[in-house]
């Protein structure tokens, strides 16, 4: 399939699930294309913009989803066409197609910038809790994460802080001392998050893994830092993000391989209208599928 798409010269991506499998696949099927008369490329995380623009002009390019994704992302982002490395989209061949488009379907991949940053607010707002009470100055909605400030809660915060107005446009107080209230009586350490090397680190509450690269938005990262006494990092502002969902439901041609793909048929023809087709193994399976226990 690879092959057959490249002949139209408007370039074929392989997409597999980190930089080793890209990089192993390329070397070794590399050969076979060449022979075949294609080039291939190779987008690996430390290339410069020249590099990629070269392998991605070729035949076929050997890429994981997330350098990939965050390329698109970047090419939008770019203030003249020299910046662009990226081709108008032919063919794409997904490897462990299930893993990226159903498991990782929803999951936004952001490029952010950072924004300032007042410290001494999220520092402030974090003190202010402990003269708070529960369902006397805030009630707490757990099945949305939320917190709801009462008009006594209010009151008291304004007292605190010697202000009038804590909505005030000019200068709000109001979403760092919601954020401090959400970082005390929603977020736990040990449950949601950990501190490893005075840092915060989120913890996915599906799968129990530690994800480093993952920041809460809207300053809850920050109130969770203050909360822990910790230094606050600045603000992220989301500059462009798109999920895989979106990203490969742009390719005019889509398709991909798994071991796993026939339990997620009905997804993969709703969603992205691709069929699921079995190929029999070359000699019977001697396996026994037992029910799940």
């Amino acid at each position: 399939p690879a092959c057959l798409n490249a002949l139209t010269g408007q370039g074929v991506h392989i997409v597999t699930v980190n930089n080793y499998l890209a990089s192993r696949d390329q070397l070794s099927m590399g050969q076979i294309y060449r022979l075949l008369g294609f080039d291939t490329g190779l987008i690996q995380d430390n290339m410069s913009k020249i590099e990629r623009k070269k392998n991605y002009n070729t035949d076929i390019t050997y890429v994981t989803n997330y350098e990939l994704t965050f390329d698109f992302l970047r090419d939008n982002m770019a203030l003249n066409l020299t910046d662009v490395v990226l081709r108008p989209f032919n063919y794409c061949i997904i490897d462990e197609i299930d893993s990226i488009l159903i498991d990782e379907a929803q999951t936004p991949l952001i490029i952010s910038d950072n924004v300032e940053t007042p410290v001494d607010k999220y520092i402030i707002a974090s003190e202010i809790t402990e003269y708070l009470e529960l369902n006397i100055h805030y009630e707490v909605d757990e099945k949305n994460k939320n917190i709801v400030l009462t008009d006594e809660g209010s009151r008291q915060i304004e007292k605190i802080l010697r202000i009038q107005d804590l909505y005030d446009p000019r200068d709000p107080w109001i979403p760092y001392v919601i954020n401090a209230i959400k970082a005390n009586a929603l977020f736990f350490n040990n449950v949601h998050y950990i501190v490893q090397k005075n840092r915060i680190v989120i913890v996915d509450e599906f799968t129990g893994r530690i994800m480093p690269d993952r920041r809460w938005g809207e300053g809850l990262h920050q109130a969770i830092e203050a909360k822990e006494k910790l230094s606050i990092r600045p603000r992220t502002e989301t500059q462009a993000s798109i999920t895989y969902q979106n990203f490969f439901l742009m390719y005019p041609k889509l398709s991909g391989m798994t071991g796993t793909g026939k339990t997620s048929e009905i997804e993969f023809e709703k969603i992205y209208n691709l069929i699921v087709e079995v190929i029999p193994t070359y000699r019977p399976t001697k396996r026994l599928d037992l029910p799940d226990l």
